[in-house]
């Protein structure tokens, strides 16, 4: 699958969010339950948003193979004191490399299908966090979405 690096300034998330596995039964339905949980209000009221783009963060990767994956939305650093206050979980991505992947599709199929390309893509990851960008033309369920992976 094609990508592009890019380098990125350090970014602050906050939304809702679990630890899972990949081969865990019910990883599926616990990302679903995030995404359901963070659009049934979390993040129309969330404050400080830097856009109207929603996230799938993915970070504190263990060697269980566990991680803390998060639904939300990027912040400005002036809003983590609230979104804390908020009973929000909020995460830093550190600056650095990023391969960006871009999708195009039906959601989630076309993310589903994609990250099965990239797990097959031979990249020096530095596990410090990756996400999913749901751009704005994704509120349609169709749209375009970006995959950030942290490198080397």
């Amino acid at each position: 699958m094609n990508y592009e690096i890019v380098e990125m300034e350090e970014r602050t998330f906050a939304g809702v969010s679990a630890v899972t596995k990949n081969d865990s039964p019910d990883m599926q339905s616990v990302i679903g339950g995030l995404w359901q949980k963070l659009y049934s209000g979390v993040a129309q009221s969330m404050k400080n948003r830097v856009n109207r783009k929603s996230v799938g963060l993915y970070c504190d990767y263990a060697q269980d193979m566990s991680y803390t994956v998060l639904a939300g939305c990027q912040i400005s650093s002036e809003g983590i004191a609230e979104a804390e206050k908020d009973g929000l979980t909020v995460k830093k991505i550190p600056a650095g490399r990023y391969a960006k992947f871009t999708v195009k599709g039906e959601i989630p199929k076309a993310v589903a299908e994609s990250w099965d390309q990239i797990w097959n893509t031979p990249l020096e990851r530095t596990f410090t966090g990756d996400y999913e960008e749901y751009q704005e033309d994704c509120a349609t369920g169709n749209g375009t979405i970006f995959i950030y992976l942290a490198v080397k």
